[in-house]
Formats: C-alpha cells, sequence, structure tokens
C-alpha cells in the first residue's frame, strides 16, 4: 500500500532468475529463499513474465486472484497463460494486468561463443590450479595474480550464461582429480551464490574460498591421497588434517594485501558438518559461515560423482542429490541443498537416461520451470534401435502432444561407464 500510495502503480516482473519491483532488483537471502523461489515457481508455472497493479485491489479481488492462481493444469505454461487471462476478464478482474515472459532470442552464434569462452575459462582454470597446488607443495609462493583472474572468468561467466561452464564440469580427469575438482567445486558454490542472490563482489570472494578449499591436501605425501586400498589410522589423520593445513598455507599466502580470511574459514569448516559431528572437531560450538555451508554441498556433489582412486565406481548425478537431499548424515544446510537441486535440477547436468522411448540422452540443461525439475533438457545420444547418434539433438521432456501427454519421460537413470560412455564428451 505504501509503494501504491507513493508511485501509484506496481509491477512485479520475472526475468531469468530474478524478480523485480518498479525495476528495483529484490535482493535474495536465506530468509526470503522460500517465499522467492515459490513466486518464482507460480509466475513460471501460470506463464506469467509480469504483474501489474494501477490501483489498490480490495481483499475479495485478491482472493479470487490468488485463486486462480492455485488452480492446477497439465497445461503447457503458454497455455496457462492465455486460459488465465481470458479467467481474469470473465470475472472482471481487470486491476490485475499480466505480461508474457520477455523471450530470449535464440542465437547460435552467440550460444556457440559462449561455449568457446566456457572451454577457455575452465582450461585455464585448471592450470591455475595446478600450479597453486605444486606450489604451496614445494613452498614457492602461487602467482595471485592468475588466481584471481581465473576466479573472475568464472563469475563472468556464470552471470552471463551459466549453462555451458556447468556443462564442462561433466568432464571427469581421473588423472587430474584434485585439480578439476577445485575447479568444480568453485564454479558450482558460484553458481549456487548467484542462485541465492548474492553480488558480484560476493560471487568472487565465494569463487575464491571454493578454489582454495582444498588446497591443504598440498600439504599431505600424494601417495596418501592416490592410494587405492584402505587407509590405516594414521593416514586418515593426515587426511583429516588437511582442513587446517589449508587454512594454514592461506595464512602464508604472500602476495596478498590482506589475509584471504573467509578461504582460510572455508577451509577449515567445510568438512565440520552442520550439527559440527565432522572433522575438524570444533574447541567450542559454533555456527558455519554461509561461504563453508555452499562450499560443502558443491564440494559432496562433484566428489561424490567422481571417479577417484579409492571411489572407482563413482554413483550417479541423480543418486548423489537424493542422498544429499534425504540423508541427514550428510550433515548439510538444508536450505542450500534445496537451492543446488533448483540449480541443478532432480537429474543434475551430465546424468546419462533411458527414457520410455527406448532412447538414451545426457541432461543437457535444468528445467527454467521449478515444478518440471524432473523434466530437464536432454541431448539424445542413441535411437529406440540403439544407433549412436553424433552429436545427437536436444529435446525438452515438458513437450507434450495434443493430448498433453508427455512426449518422452525419464524411467532410469544409468553410469555412463557401463556404457562406455563419456557424458563430457558432449559438452566440449
Amino acid at each position: 500500500n505504501d509503494l501504491m500510495a507513493r508511485e501509484h502503480e506496481l509491477e512485479i516482473r520475472v526475468s531469468g532468475e530474478f524478480v523485480f519491483i518498479n525495476t528495483v532488483r529484490l535482493r535474495l537471502d536465506l530468509d526470503n529463499y522460500a517465499s522467492f523461489s515459490h513466486l518464482l515457481s507460480v509466475f513460471r508455472g501460470q506463464g506469467i513474465g509480469s504483474l501489474q497493479l494501477h490501483r489498490t485491489p480490495t481483499l475479495k479481488e485478491w482472493q479470487r486472484f490468488l485463486a486462480l492462481l492455485q488452480v492446477p493444469g497439465t497445461d503447457q505454461p503458454a497455455a496457462r497463460y492465455v486460459a488465465l487471462t481470458g479467467k481474469l476478464e470473465q470475472q472482471d478482474l481487470g486491476v490485475f494486468e499480466i505480461g508474457e515472459p520477455l523471450l530470449q532470442p535464440d542465437d547460435p552464434a552467440a550460444a556457440e561463443k559462449s561455449k568457446e569462452v566456457a572451454k577457455k575459462t575452465y582450461a585455464q582454470s585448471v592450470a591455475v590450479t595446478r600450479d597453486l597446488m605444486t606450489s604451496v607443495r614445494l613452498g614457492r609462493s602461487p602467482n595471485i595474480k592468475k588466481i584471481k583472474r581465473v576466479v573472475q572468468g568464472i563469475v563472468d561467466q556464470i552471470l552471463n550464461e551459466e549453462t555451458s561452464l556447468i556443462g564442462l564440469t561433466t568432464i571427469r580427469d581421473y588423472d587430474e582429480y584434485t585439480f578439476t575438482h577445485s575447479v568444480n567445486v568453485c564454479i558450482f558454490s558460484v553458481a549456487l551464490g548467484k542462485r541465492l542472490g548474492f553480488g558480484k563482489v560476493q560471487l568472487y570472494d565465494l569463487g575464491m574460498a571454493a578454489l582454495f578449499h582444498d588446497i591443504g591436501k598440498s600439504r599431505v605425501p600424494s601417495e596418501i591421497i592416490n592410494k587405492t586400498g584402505g587407509l590405516t589410522d594414521d593416514e586418515w589423520r593426515l587426511i583429516a588434517a588437511h582442513p587446517w593445513l589449508g587454512a594454514l598455507a592461506l595464512f602464508q599466502l604472500r602476495g596478498q594485501q590482506e589475509l584471504p580470511y573467509r578461504a582460510m574459514v572455508v577451509c577449515h569448516e567445510h568438512h565440520m558438518k552442520l550439527d559440527l559431528t565432522g572433522y575438524p572437531r570444533p574447541i567450542r560450538p559454533r555456527a558455519l559461515s554461509m561461504f563453508s555451508k555452499i562450499v560443502a554441498v558443491a564440494d559432496g556433489f562433484d566428489a561424490a560423482t567422481s571417479r577417484r582412486s579409492y571411489q572407482t565406481v563413482p554413483l550417479t548425478p541423480a543418486q548423489v542429490m537424493l542422498e544429499m537431499r534425504d540423508n541427514p548424515r550428510r550433515g548439510m544446510d538444508p536450505v542450500v541443498v534445496k537451492a543446488f537441486i533448483n540449480l541443478t535440477g532432480i537429474y543434475p547436468v551430465g546424468t546419462l537416461v533411458i527414457l520410455d522411448t527406448f532412447e538414451l540422452g545426457v541432461v543437457h540443461a535444468v528445467n527454467s520451470v521449478p515444478e518440471m525439475l524432473s523434466r530437464p533438457i536432454v541431448r539424445i545420444i542413441s535411437d529406440q534401435q540403439g544407433n549412436v547418434i553424433t552429436p545427437g539433438h536436444l529435446v525438452d521432456l515438458a513437450e507434450q502432444n495434443a493430448e498433453g501427454v508427455y512426449l518422452r519421460t525419464i524411467i532410469k537413470t544409468e553410469n555412463p561407464d557401463r556404457y562406455g560412455i563419456r557424458v563430457g564428451d558432449y559438452f566440449i
């Protein structure tokens, strides 16, 4: 009412992952995340891009309007928008002016350019991370300027077009796991921070903390890090020391105008768990920092879906997502996990899926409609007869026929190693 009295109109507009009130972008935090997500879900589900008011509706008008938004439907959002527009006219609710979502123009050249920039950013990030770990292991000062540049590149790419860079996290290089893992955790953390409403400076700080989160492992003998069998008690104690070893390594970094305190905290906390039953055990009760909660989720997801010396058969991304959501022993913040699921979908990018059409596909991107998280964008890589399709074509699993029946549905996820498939090849 105060806003209407002051500006004489109210517009709520959804653009991508952002909500604007009269051209002012709303800041998102954990306190309003549930309400924010529900608003996005309702707008996208009903095919609404904006809502305008030129006078204050009465209580009964609000009740009738909100009741219309709660009516379930099986149509596509575009069809629901048309139906809702008609109902508003029928019920004399012209006070509520709704608009369609702004469509992003399809530009194949721009998409290809974004993909090439993402590949360059990813390759540079892995190379710089390799140099960072090697320098710390040998007691040399790493090139801080290079590290800052690659983190800035990741932040810029995520803010511009995150799909290409997230797709590259599916590249699993067994021999360079330590380096690619740090880069992947940085990418996931920055993308998750963006989803939670962080500003660019916060995303940069988060990206630095995420890239440094495992720097303590450079102080652990490589033969223990790469050991294929079980660890002895002494070896496990060395592995479990990497969080505080990392904080110490950052404390000793040269070339910084000020110490990277946030990165030091994340190094120390990212394995503690929400209930503090992880490691290292704190001396007194503490609340984990938001950065640590985010990096813990990104770290746990990438680690569980990667093949390592002691984990030759990784879990599928979908299995890991369910485990993170349903198993409290993982020790992750449930709100951050929910935001991560909204970012990656129930079937994360890179998941190999079998469809009810007997086609084989690789999840390419999450569906932008929250209620369609189980119906991502999929690249078909094998037809109904099992013939390989290269490079494959993209399909939206939310597509329906004239009778409202979905054209394709996921019936099963599979381990790509079983089929000899490198899902990362479909994102290069």
